[in-house]
């Protein structure tokens, strides 16, 4: 009598911790909102932190399913710094990919990842540049850094520019980033 009983509570939390909380749940709500074309032209969709940070720790999982965790995010002028925890390996693992034993040794273990990049943004374009890349409290630049782009981030995200403006979807004029705080801005 106690298994099924234990095995319900256990599915029961394991579905629980799968769902988005009422925080990512709004972020995501104003996302298909605008995704779907529907927004009101002018309309202003306001993004706290303390949202797109529960937003993050819900989406993350779902895409990165091994090797990351605590994702958070930063927001200041014009700037966004995201924050996590990251094992390299597992992140390969979780691909499907193996990684060359050399290598491995290397990279292996969780490291603190800090990613700071300038946004700019109007008249239905978008650009991000990266500022400041971190591993370990270590600086990442140059052929190392366009290494770990190439490896473990466009294989995610393989349309994903860097440093080059792309198209905003949805009828979005631009994105802006303050302190604290996303907004989305429509189009007149």
């Amino acid at each position: 009598m106690q298994r099924p009983l234990l095995a319900s509570v256990l599915s029961a939390a394991l579905l629980a911790s799968a769902r988005p909380d009422s925080l990512a749940t709004a972020v995501q709500r104003k996302i298909d909102l605008i995704e779907s074309g529907r927004a009101s032209r002018g309309a202003v969709f306001d993004f706290p932190a303390r949202e797109l940070n529960a937003w993050i720790r819900y989406k993350v999982p779902q895409v990165v399913p091994e090797g990351v965790r605590e994702p958070r995010l930063e927001l200041g002028n014009g700037t966004a710094t995201a924050y996590a925890l990251v094992d390299f390996v597992k992140v390969r693992q979780g691909q499907g990919q193996g990684t060359n034993w050399l290598i491995a040794r290397l990279i292996e273990g969780e490291k603190l990842v800090m990613v700071k990049g300038r946004i700019e943004s109007a008249k239905g374009l978008a650009a991000v540049h990266l500022e400041r890349v971190e591993i370990g409290g270590l600086a990442v630049s140059g052929t190392t850094l366009d290494v770990l782009i190439r490896t473990f981030f466009l294989p995610f995200y393989p349309n994903a520019k860097i440093g080059e403006p792309f198209d905003l979807a949805g009828g979005l004029d631009r994105i802006e980033a303050l302190p604290n705080r996303a907004r989305a801005v429509m189009k007149k």
